[in-house]
């Protein structure tokens, strides 16, 4: 079974997952932090629960997404893994962040990319991934079918959706792919998306003001 556990980190208030099983091996999911302080917060809780990351996996690559990859790469030795449609994405945050106000440290490219379909492993556990554009040119989720959840990136949020108007976006193919990629999974689906709290799959079939 995957535990989760969610921070929510850097300026933008992202959320940053760890997933782990009883193996002890964690999955860190679009690290955020933006400062040492943050950075303590992630290795504490790793250390204090004896877990061992084995992969470093981020949603999408904007760049309140990818703050922490640098940190993870130094400290456990893991690159990034993506879809490689969103490499001009992570290769653009130097244009612009220091523009921002913004300090970012270089994110490693990845050795692994991911595909649009197919699955990824750690421990005893698995997540499926799911391709679903339109907030960003290449994003992917990742779906723990046997744990019923669903980390969704910025595509679909509580009683919203992942913003359409930067570079690579296009909302008629966001909304496209959370109908047709999202809400086929189980309405009791949990889903913990990149910004805000968590929600399910059913409540936004129900509610959500973008999807009616």
């Amino acid at each position: 079974m995957i535990s989760i556990h969610k921070f929510t980190f850097n300026p933008i208030r992202e959320n940053t997952y760890v997933l782990y099983d009883e193996s002890s091996e964690c999955v860190i999911i679009d690290p955020g932090m933006y400062d040492g302080d943050e950075q303590n917060e992630l290795v504490g809780f790793i250390k204090k629960n004896q877990l061992k990351p084995v992969l470093l996996l981020n949603t999408h690559c904007h760049y309140d997404h990818v703050f922490g990859n640098k940190f993870v790469y130094d400290t456990w030795g893991l690159k990034p893994q993506f879809h490689r449609g969103e490499l001009i994405v992570l290769q653009s945050i130097p244009g612009y962040a220091p523009q921002m106000g913004l300090h970012y440290e270089l994110s490693p490219e990845p050795e692994v990319f991911l595909s649009e379909t197919g699955h990824v492993e750690f421990g005893h556990s698995r997540l499926e991934l799911i391709f679903a554009p339109g907030h960003s040119p290449a994003h992917l989720c990742f779906y723990a079918e046997a744990d019923h959840f669903l980390i969704g990136g910025d595509v679909l949020f509580y009683n919203s959706i992942g913003r359409t108007d930067l570079p690579g976006g296009n909302h008629t193919q966001l909304i496209n792919n959370i109908k047709n990629n999202l809400f086929i999974l189980p309405d009791h689906c949990e889903v913990h998306p990149g910004h805000g709290p968590s929600t399910s799959i059913g409540f936004e079939k129900l509610h959500n003001p973008f999807l009616q």
